[in-house]
């Protein structure tokens, strides 16, 4: 299943857990349609350094990336030695209201420090609509929805993700419609991580696209500002020219060189 190691169904059994859109296709260009429940993959390195990551990819809210934004990114991170969590998540709609993603983001932390595979720290590495999901790990719960203990990552991997430009009152487009479907719009107006921080932030790497035609590069300078006036320190790439997704597999394009960048600035900050 996706090429995981170990696999931790959060709520419950895991057979029939997820749907992929193709089941032939290969691991690292899955995509997952429909999570009925959210489930944890497990990817280990071959050398562990005692820390690890969990990651967050794409999709919109409405799937997941989880092949390009998700084993990619683990089989990338195992060659670093950390062990990866990638996370299945349910989709904020009818069935599962607004506050899924970050209910099993949150449940998923707890699992990974809980695992004894992250002793030496654990981190976050979210990509588009997992960008936005990770930064909500370093930003308060909404009180509307209840309380929930918080799950501050050591250090922060944001790329390419709609941080408050899809929230209401503050698009970038006038006139922007709501987003479908409505408890995908609910989660956006509540969760507005540059504007909802909790203190002490942790280390955070930003990459973006300048010209990105689906996630506007404004989003890269709220999470920026918002996490220095907080204290927190930040290492921010804009490339000029990327295709939105980008990820790890843009081969030929400056944009390709991000994961180097944030090797280094892992090393930097002590969490390599």
């Amino acid at each position: 299943m996706l090429g995981a190691d170990r696999m931790w169904p959060l709520h419950g059994a895991a057979a029939g857990a997820f749907t992929l859109a193709d089941d032939a296709a290969a691991p690292d260009q899955a995509v997952v349609t429909a999570v009925a429940q959210p489930v944890l993959l497990g990817f280990a390195p071959q050398r562990p350094n005692g820390r690890a990551m969990l990651v967050l990819g794409g999709g919109g809210y409405v799937a997941l990336m989880a092949g390009r934004e998700g084993v990619q990114v683990a089989r990338w991170l195992n060659a670093l030695g950390y062990y990866a969590f990638v996370l299945i998540h349910r989709f904020p709609d009818a069935d599962n209201g607004p506050s899924a993603p970050l209910n099993d983001a949150l449940a998923a932390m707890a699992l990974a420090r809980a695992s004894g595979l992250a002793d030496k720290g654990l981190g976050v590495v979210g990509l588009s609509s997992g960008g936005h999901l990770a930064a909500c790990l370093a930003a308060e719960y909404p009180p509307a929805w209840g309380q929930a203990a918080p799950q501050r990552p050591d250090v922060l991997v944001v790329g390419y993700a709609p941080i408050s430009t899809n929230a209401w009152g503050r698009t970038i487009i006038a006139d922007k419609p709501p987003l479908p479907p409505v408890e995908k719009q609910a989660l956006y107006d509540a969760l507005q991580p540059d504007a909802q921080l909790l203190p002490a932030p942790p280390p955070a790497f930003i990459v973006y696209a300048g010209n990105d035609p689906v996630v506007p590069v404004d989003n890269a300078d709220r999470l920026a500002l918002a996490l220095r006036a907080a204290g927190g320190s930040v290492e921010l790439h804009v490339f000029a020219d990327a295709p939105h997704g980008f990820a790890l597999d843009t081969p030929g394009l400056p944009v390709s060189v991000w994961p180097t960048l944030c090797e280094g600035w892992l090393r930097q900050v002590g969490f390599l």
